[in-house]
């Protein structure tokens, strides 16, 4: 049995899930009376976009335009598409996301505003409040990111700092909203995923200072003056569930990441082997995640309980990485090299953890492949997989041993997909 290649396939499965070209045209609405305008942001807009394209009516009128990230663009014919910047927002998208606004803002009761939504977005469909600069925008979300903070609470802050976040983009237009979700966060709540453009925020700015607050982040002065007046009550909210203002938004799930996992389960299962899945909401530091599952996998290796091998232990959901060190790395190669170290060479013990946009944390690879003799072949090249833990250097480790996954951008973005193999 090829284990390695076993593992990819499984990771193409739960790709091909949530691949915007083969489910979206399922999910397409009825061409309105007047126009359609296209828009959104994530990491699947492009292929998201493209897909409403091949599937919309080539007699009615389509135009718009999507934010995704540099180097996951795609070409399109009547939406355009603008590479800008994630995990840090940047000037790009913050004219790309000014230009969605004044186009939902043109339209009229007669016409579909389109929005394709997906993880990521929350960076790239950047419009900071007035007062406040990108430049501080981009320096609490550096913060943020550094701090562990999870992506719901990410999300808060910067709901309460944007213009067209938080439902605010489905209350700038009179047109019908259909908004088309493809979810990388657990739970699935549209609030969450690009920080809810056409969904009600139950988030306060007094829950936005408390984040700040709770991970230590000291904010530029432009945000903590706006964070205050709106404490104060001197800022309107976000809109809130039942606000009538949003009745004629509605949003609609495509992919998430139990489904992705399913199908990788099937995949599995059709080859004779066994599968559990062990959740799609896992959260916490990546490194502590790894230690638990490498118990639950010992105790089946030598045990055979609570599950006799051989079996696949599939999870999903997004891990976080308190940036210590200052190694390469995202939060999938973190889990894996806390594995290895967990598990010191089990034998017959694999995994694959890959994020499913194709990019773990900042770096060219989709995740890694932990062998059982990782460990060993490591420390034959010189490497010390403690320290290289301690100092956030998952990609280093890796790559020194040639196990990277690298598939470039997959267009689409369900969370994390993790998979250990118990021979």
């Amino acid at each position: 049995m090829d284990v390695r290649e076993l593992l990819l396939g499984s990771f193409r499965a739960a790709l091909a899930a949530a691949d915007p070209l083969r489910i979206v045209a399922q999910h397409l609405p009825e061409p309105p009376r007047g126009k359609t305008v296209v828009v959104g942001a994530g990491k699947a807009a492009a292929s998201m976009a493209l897909a409403v394209e091949q599937n919309w009516p080539p007699a009615k009128p389509l135009d718009g335009v999507v934010i995704t990230r540099y180097g996951h663009g795609l070409a399109t014919k009547r939406v355009r598409v603008v590479e800008a910047g994630h995990p840090v927002p940047d000037e790009q998208g913050e004219a790309a996301a000014a230009e969605i606004l004044a186009l939902a803002s043109s339209l009229s009761e007669d016409d579909l505003l389109l929005v394709l939504v997906s993880g990521g977005g929350s960076s790239l469909l950047s419009l900071p409040v007035e007062g406040v600069p990108m430049a501080d925008l981009k320096a609490v979300t550096r913060s943020l990111l550094a701090s562990g903070a999870p992506i719901q609470d990410m999300n808060t802050v910067r709901k309460h700092l944007s213009r067209i976040q938080g439902g605010r983009l489905a209350l700038a237009t009179r047109a019908r909203v259909h908004a088309l979700v493809i979810s990388d966060v657990t739970g699935d709540d549209p609030t969450h995923i690009a920080s809810g453009p056409c969904a009600a925020d139950p988030t306060t700015f007094a829950d936005a200072a408390e984040v700040l607050r709770r991970f230590g982040v000291a904010p530029p002065a432009s945000i903590a003056a706006h964070l205050s007046k709106g404490v104060r009550g001197e800022i309107e909210e976000t809109p809130k569930p039942g606000d009538p203002r949003l009745e004629r938004a509605a949003n609609y799930l495509m992919a998430n990441a139990h489904l992705s996992l399913a199908k990788a389960g099937d995949f599995f299962e059709a080859r004779g082997i066994p599968h559990m899945l062990l959740g799609d909401t896992v959260t916490g530091e990546s490194s502590e995640v790894a230690k638990v599952y490498g118990a639950l996998a010992r105790e089946i290796r030598g045990f055979g309980q609570p599950f006799y091998p051989p079996v696949a232990l599939i999870s999903g959901g997004e891990t976080t990485v308190t940036v210590r060190g200052t190694g390469r790395g995202g939060r999938c190669t973190e889990f894996l090299l806390s594995l290895a170290v967990s598990l010191e060479g089990l034998e017959g013990t694999w995994a694959l953890a890959c994020d499913t946009d194709g990019i773990d944390g900042s770096e060219d690879n989709a995740g890694a492949i932990l062998t059982p003799d990782s460990l060993a072949r490591a420390r034959a090249a010189g490497l010390e997989p403690k320290k290289m833990l301690e100092n956030n250097d998952g990609y280093g480790f890796f790559s020194a041993l040639g196990d990277l996954v690298v598939t470039g951008p997959t267009r689409t973005n369900v969370n994390d997909f993790r998979v250990i193999f118990v021979e």
